[in-house]
């Protein structure tokens, strides 16, 4: 793995790579991404990111910045970052794997795993399943309890985080089946894209029913598994805690709280560091069964845009078919891209939520994109 310690002010950087020998395509990538993260932190706002790239089996991971202004304190690869919604991509990953084993499918009725009757859950007499979930077509809200979602159309608002915690404060999983029982569906189902976090959390009950096992257990079980991971974290321990990466709301200059815990926090309360990380986008670039059945598409809305479990899945010119998720909580955003037609995996995150802030990732990120695709047309 080779890995890029960059200073604040993006001057110089040190590499230190494991293995004896890089080929001149692959020192090609360290200074892409270098570029990267210094587009990046020239964008109001932003002070630091850190950086995980997975391309032909070389590794490398880069953070810059400082996470406090003026501390000195850059991240490094025992800093854990909030990763939001990408914890969605993990949760699919783990339903693929019960279809896998035989263990459900995706045509499974959700009333066979809910633990009362939810007549309201169907549409025109055809009940939400399984694949209705993972593809965000189930018609479910954005999240519960319902006020949430009004608090995120002002999401930039200072108070914005403040109200989360409230509405989280005492909402487990008792009061999400009682706010269940009063959704309306509007279909029809299976047809239109409507971003749900409800429905992800209703994957995790979902997995607990079938395995037996908090959500929590058996994630943290497959992640150590498949892919050595041991650095992910639905609800951190004490000692981990001060790890921790402080974080930023909009253009408000004080740290913010983070993200507050959800029911089961399978759409978005996963805590990682960048190692982890990275061996996650190694294990998301894999012929792992799971993987595989997770990367199918399963909705088609457009020719270039689709849907697998829970992965939005792009068709452009320069990347070819490719894989991609947002996460964004109060105090950080991040993207995950998979890109097979380079065997490539790119994770990038800073410490920082605002309107603009993944336009800002996005842009960055064309170094990356750009000199891959000119190394694999040199080939």
């Amino acid at each position: 793995m080779i890995k890029l310690f960059v200073a604040m002010t993006g001057i110089g950087f040190l590499l230190a790579a494991c293995k004896p020998a890089v080929s001149t395509s692959a020192r090609d990538v360290p200074a892409a991404i270098e570029q990267t993260a210094t587009t990046l932190l020239q964008s109001t706002l932003l002070h630091a990111t850190s950086i995980a790239v997975v391309y032909h089996g070389k590794e490398f991971i880069l953070h810059a910045g400082e996470l406090q202004t003026g501390k000195g304190n850059r991240p490094n690869d025992s800093t854990l970052y909030e990763i939001g919604s990408v914890s969605k991509t993990f949760a699919g990953l783990m339903l693929a794997n019960a279809v896998t084993e035989g263990k459900a499918t995706i045509d499974d009725p959700l009333q066979r795993y809910l633990p009362s009757d939810y007549s309201n859950l169907q549409y025109r007499g055809e009940a939400i399943r399984i694949r209705h979930l993972i593809t965000h077509t189930s018609g479910l809200p954005g999240m519960l309890p319902l006020h949430v979602n009004t608090i995120l159309r002002d999401f930039t608002e200072h108070s914005a985080p403040g109200k989360l915690n409230l509405a989280y404060a005492n909402y487990g999983k008792p009061q999400f089946w009682n706010d269940l029982h009063e959704v309306h569906i509007e279909g029809p189902l299976g047809k239109n894209y409507a971003y749900s976090s409800a429905a992800t959390e209703l994957i995790a009950h979902t997995l607990e029913r079938i395995y037996g096992e908090p959500y929590e257990l058996l994630l943290a079980k497959f992640l150590a598994r498949e892919a050595n991971m041991h650095e992910v974290w639905l609800r951190l321990p004490a000692d981990a805690s001060r790890r921790l990466a402080p974080g930023y709301h909009s253009d408000n200059p004080v740290a913010t709280t983070p993200m507050p815990q959800l029911p089961w926090g399978a759409a978005g309360n996963l805590k990682a560091t960048i190692p982890d990380m990275l061996k996650y986008l190694r294990l998301q670039l894999s012929s792992q069964p799971a993987v595989i059945e997770s990367h199918k598409p399963l909705v088609h809305f457009k020719d270039d845009f689709s849907i697998g479990y829970f992965w939005n899945i792009g068709q452009n010119r320069q990347l070819g078919t490719h894989y991609v998720h947002h996460g964004g909580v109060p105090r950080a955003q991040c993207y995950i891209y998979l890109v097979p037609k380079y065997d490539l995996g790119v994770f990038i995150i800073t410490n920082q939520s605002g309107d603009a802030t993944a336009d800002a990732m996005e842009g960055a990120l064309a170094h990356i994109f750009d000199t891959v695709e000119s190394l694999e047309r040199g080939k």
